[in-house]
C-alpha cells in the first residue's frame, strides 16, 4: 500500500495492525488487509476493514487527548460480545485490542452487517409511509429487546454501577451545566431540584436492565428488506433503568423541530413513523416495563439533552465550535427545559 493510502486511514497503521489481525482473525488473509475511515471526529473512529473477500469493521478513540472513561472500548465490546446469542441483533465480535502499542490505543474489531444507517427523513421519505411504519416498529422492538434480557443471564451482572444509577445521572448532568456555565438558567435550576428530589424513590422502583444509552435510528442498520440487521454505538451502555433509553429517543425527534438546520436526526418526522404515543404503546406492550414514571424519564431526557446543548453553546460563545446551527443551539435549552419540567406535572 503506498503512502497516499496509508495517510487516508489516520489512526490506523495498517504494518503494526497486521501481525495483530492474524492472530485475532486466523481465517482472514492479513497480508492483503486494506482500510477505509468510515467515520471520525469526537466519537469514535469508525473503519472498514477487507482483506479481498472478507469486510470487517474497526473502531477505536478519536486521535489525541482523550478521556478513557469516555471512550472506553473495552466496554462496548463486552456488552455486544454478551448480546451474541440474544434476540438483539449485535455485530459478531472478533477480537479486543488492549495494547495501546498496536494503534496507539485500544480498540476492537467486529464483522461487518450490512446496512445502512438512517438519520434523516428526507432519506427516508422515498421508502413510502408503510415501509417507514414497519421499520419504526421494528425500531421500538429492538429498544425493548435489550431491556427485556437480564444481565446476569449473559454475564453482565457486575457491569456498570446499577445501584444509585438516577441519582448519579441527575448529579451527572447538573455537573455538566455548571461546567458550561455562562447565563442564569432558573428553569434548568427548577428542574435539577424536582429530579433529584424523586430520584431515589425512581431508583427504588426500578426494575435493573441493559441501557443502550444512545438509542436512536441512526444507531441502528437497516438492510434492503427493512430488516433491523443490528444496533451499534453501545459506547455509553451500561446496566442501570434501561426506560432512560425511550424518552431520549423520543426527545431527538422534538429536538430536530426546534433549530435550522438540523442538530439532531429528524427521521422520526419522515410520513408513516411512529408518533410519540404509538412508540409508548408498543413499547410499554414489548418491554412489559411500567410506564407510570415516564413523566421524570422525559424530565431526565430533557435536562441531559439541555447539559449537552449548553455545553456546545458554551464553546461557541468561547470560538470553539463552528458551523452551520450553533448559533442557535443556546435557544434550544429554554423549550428543552419547559418540556422537561412539563413532563414532570403531566405524567
Amino acid at each position: 500500500m503506498g503512502a497516499h493510502e496509508e495517510d487516508a486511514t489516520p489512526g490506523l497503521d495498517l504494518a503494526r495492525l497486521r501481525p495483530w489481525f492474524a492472530e485475532a482473525v486466523p481465517t482472514a488473509r492479513a497480508d492483503t488487509l486494506t482500510a477505509t475511515l468510515i467515520t471520525g471526529g469526537k466519537s469514535h473512529l469508525t473503519y472498514r476493514l477487507t482483506d479481498g473477500e472478507s469486510h470487517w469493521i474497526l473502531r477505536r478513540p478519536p486521535l489525541g487527548h482523550i478521556l478513557a472513561t469516555a471512550h472506553d472500548m473495552g466496554r462496548e465490546y463486552a456488552v455486544m460480545a454478551a448480546l451474541a446469542g440474544t434476540p438483539i441483533p449485535v455485530p459478531a465480535m472478533r477480537g479486543l485490542c488492549l495494547d495501546t502499542s498496536v494503534l496507539g490505543a485500544e480498540f476492537y474489531v467486529m464483522e461487518a452487517v450490512e446496512g445502512r444507517p438512517y438519520r434523516t427523513a428526507a432519506e427516508l421519505a422515498p421508502l413510502g409511509p408503510h415501509r417507514v411504519q414497519r421499520f419504526s416498529g421494528a425500531l421500538v422492538d429492538s429498544l425493548a429487546a435489550p431491556h427485556a434480557v437480564e444481565p446476569e443471564a449473559v454475564g453482565l451482572g457486575g457491569f456498570g454501577r446499577p445501584q444509585g444509577f438516577l441519582v448519579r445521572q441527575v448529579a451527572r448532568r447538573r455537573g455538566q451545566m455548571a461546567a458550561s456555565y455562562s447565563r442564569d438558567l432558573p428553569t434548568a435550576v427548577t428542574l435539577h431540584a424536582e429530579l433529584e428530589a424523586r430520584a431515589p424513590m425512581m431508583d427504588a422502583a426500578a426494575r435493573l436492565g441493559i441501557v443502550h444509552g444512545d438509542f436512536r435510528l441512526d444507531n441502528v442498520l437497516v438492510d434492503g428488506d427493512d430488516r433491523l440487521r443490528a444496533v451499534i454505538d453501545w459506547e455509553m451502555a451500561t446496566v442501570g433503568d434501561p426506560v432512560t433509553d425511550l424518552p431520549l429517543m423520543l426527545l431527538y425527534t422534538r429536538l430536530a423541530r426546534l433549530v435550522e438546520p438540523k442538530v439532531a436526526p429528524d427521521s422520526g418526522d419522515a410520513p408513516g413513523f411512529l408518533n410519540e404515543s404509538e412508540i409508548i404503546t408498543r413499547y410499554a406492550a414489548r418491554s412489559g416495563r411500567d410506564l407510570g414514571f415516564l413523566g421524570f424519564h422525559l424530565g431526565l431526557a430533557a435536562f441531559r439533552l439541555a447539559a449537552i446543548l449548553e455545553g456546545i453553546h458554551y464553546r461557541h460563545l468561547k470560538g470553539q465550535t463552528v458551523g452551520p446551527g450553533f448559533d442557535r443551539i443556546g435557544d434550544v435549552v429554554h423549550p428543552l427545559l419547559d418540556a422537561g419540567l412539563a413532563a414532570l406535572k403531566e405524567h
